[in-house]
């Protein structure tokens, strides 16, 4: 039980500080507008932005991405989905396999994805399972994290 616990408390803490912790200047508190309709350079440091909240706030790979038998991430199926290494010990809602990020196959537009960044809630309306946590991004940080998301090879 203490390791689920653990491994929850650190989820929750990684989305918290994804969420709370970034530090922006004030004009990045406004929306940069839809990160598909960025000039190039925009686009290239939005997206670079968004990898920074994935890779290194985030810590989204640690549940979407697959390890290989030495523990280390398989690059080859970065952020592709991935089956959970543990288990709840109690009964619970729980979704043991992580969906593929690489992509966003599972939302089918920007906004569409950028209002779940920001609501932790799906299409349907329906909240995320365990032990994912309702994430709740800015506008401005879920926008990058689209364009990162979106800018990365989806699953064959």
């Amino acid at each position: 039980m203490k390791n689920t616990l653990v491994i929850a408390a650190l989820a929750s803490g990684a989305i918290v500080t994804l969420a709370h912790c970034s530090k922006q200047s004030p004009a990045a508190e406004t929306s940069v507008g839809s990160p598909s309709a960025l000039a190039a350079s925009d686009r290239a440091a939005l997206v670079e932005r968004g990898r920074h909240l994935v890779e290194s706030v985030g810590m989204c790979t640690d549940c979407h991405a697959p390890r290989l038998p030495s523990g280390e991430f398989d690059k080859s199926r970065y952020l592709m989905g991935s089956e959970l290494p543990f288990r709840p010990t109690i009964p619970m809602p729980f979704v043991p396999v992580a969906p593929p990020l690489a992509g966003l196959p599972t939302l089918p537009t920007d906004e569409v994805a950028v209002e779940f960044m920001m609501t932790g809630k799906r299409p349907s309306g329906a909240p995320v399972m365990p032990p994912m946590p309702q994430i709740r991004l800015k506008r401005d940080e879920a926008e990058a994290v689209v364009a990162y998301l979106r800018s990365l090879k989806p699953a064959a």
